[in-house]
């Protein structure tokens, strides 16, 4: 059977999507399709407990929702055609009237500098019919770059609630605020998340684009200041073009002068500010620098985003700022550093040197940001081959995960990635496989295999039914 193209998002869903940092859509599977799917997880749930990162293979037809066009089409305009869907999944059930706490999700309790650009992306899923009062998923519009909690907890308007028909799902960007809302019904509610990761950068655009041109959506949502030239950056950015807004504004001394104080405000203003700073030329750069370098982990951060898109002029003063004494300097200046990607290679042996660094916070950022390096290659394999060794468990599933960036060209470290398949931790075994995918040469796709084989097991198998039929 040929497998449907597609759907891809249109101009204004994208801008959506960057402003607001979601979207509802549906699927159109049939009630049968849904009512067979909730029969299944009623049956597992009560007989078996929640099946985690198992929900896939203990739950076959859950496959058919992630190739559905409309699925597929989201995630590869969001992510790229080459995504890859991560071992974390979870079956959240919900039949209580108290809302949960808003929150932003970890990285599987794990920690790492969040992404503004969407590296990352969760996916929702509804299997019933989801009305307000069967407490849908509420999701705040615009928080996706937001540390802080910018809003009252319990004063929300701009709420967005993941609310309709079976097959109804909420697209989010990784890092957005997000809550459980009351099941006022106390009927069981399940909702599937299932977590996606770009593997590539991009270089032109992924979704159905016809407008070249960056304009704000009509449905605008965000209850947060607005975010313009953060908003432009990112479309740029996902179009293909990198640090676009680099060196694009001017560099008067009582401007930058005035931005920097807002370094260390409010957080919406803070951001704007860093931004704008990274248009400025030597000068905003120097003064994002300088925040770089303060003890405030917030300013430090923020000023890493707008390191992260000022372009070729950062790069020496954040090679500078990797021997500086504070950790969340070195942490974020890594990080700035891994956005730049190939305009910072020439970071790449100070970078290198930190994987002796005795802060595994540190370690952990160089994985990751090595994996948008492809140059020098053999350097990077080789320096993320070392990363799959180190007694951190973090720092060994970001290297496999970064890895899986560089395709064919990783191939060196495939004997290291078949010790990782035998790893304690399971996404370091789960990464190691996948990066054995993406790497697709004959070694690692039998090596793949093999591992897969080694570790089959029967779907329909459980304590009530052992063998037979």
């Amino acid at each position: 059977m040929q497998e449907k193209q597609p759907l891809l998002l249109t101009d204004e869903q994208m801008r959506e999507f960057i402003t607001n940092g979601c979207l509802i859509l549906k699927t159109d599977f049939s009630h049968a399709f849904h009512d067979n799917l909730l029969e299944q997880l009623n049956t597992v749930y009560a007989e078996e407990g929640n099946p985690g990162n198992n929900l896939l293979p203990r739950i076959r037809e859950l496959q058919k929702v992630f190739d559905h066009p409309v699925v597929t089409g989201a995630l590869t305009s969001v992510l790229g055609p080459n995504y890859m869907m991560h071992a974390h999944r979870h079956g959240h059930f919900n039949a209580v009237p108290t809302a949960g706490g808003w929150h932003k999700d970890s990285y599987w309790g794990y920690d790492r500098v969040r992404n503004h650009h969407p590296n990352w992306a969760m996916i929702m899923y509804f299997p019933q019919d989801t009305p307000v009062d069967l407490g849908p998923t509420g999701i705040m519009p615009g928080t996706q770059n937001h540390q802080k909690r910018a809003f009252e907890a319990n004063e929300h308007p701009a709420e967005v609630l993941a609310s309709g028909e079976a097959g109804t799902f909420a697209l989010i960007h990784y890092d957005i605020w997000h809550r459980s809302t009351p099941n006022i019904l106390g009927q069981p509610r399940y909702m599937l998340k299932f977590e996606f990761m770009r593997t590539e950068l991009p270089t032109q655009p992924s979704w159905n684009n016809q407008e070249r041109e960056w304009k704000k959506p009509a449905n605008l949502l965000a209850p947060l200041a607005a975010h313009d030239v953060m908003w432009e950056e990112t479309w740029n950015w996902l179009s293909g073009d990198i640090c676009s807004l680099a060196g694009t504004a001017s560099s008067d001394p009582q401007v930058v002068q005035e931005l920097a104080e807002q370094l260390s405000g409010d957080e919406t203003i803070a951001i704007n500010a860093a931004y704008d700073l990274a248009r400025r030329g030597q000068a905003g750069v120097n003064a994002l620098l300088d925040g770089l370098r303060s003890d405030d982990v917030h300013v430090s951060r923020i000023c890493a985003y707008g390191l992260a898109v000022a372009g070729s002029e950062a790069v020496d003063g954040l090679i500078a700022a990797l021997n500086h004494e504070n950790v969340n300097t070195v942490t974020h200046a890594v990080f700035a550093l891994g956005e730049l990607s190939g305009l910072a290679a020439k970071a790449v042996p100070a970078l290198t040197q930190l994987l002796g660094h005795p802060e595994d916070k540190i370690r952990s950022a160089v994985v990751d940001a090595l994996g948008f390096m492809n140059s020098p290659v053999e350097d990077v394999v080789a320096s993320l081959t070392r990363g799959l060794q180190d007694q951190n468990a973090q720092v060994r599933f970001m290297s496999s995960l970064s890895l899986s960036r560089l395709g064919a060209s990783a191939e060196p470290a495939v004997p290291q990635l078949e010790i990782a398949l035998d790893d304690e931790n399971r996404y370091v075994r789960a990464h190691a496989a996948e990066t054995l995918n993406y790497i697709g040469t004959e070694r690692a796709k039998n090596s793949l295999i093999r591992f897969l084989l080694n570790n089959r097991w029967c779907s329909t198998t459980t304590k009530a039914n052992s063998f037979y039929p």
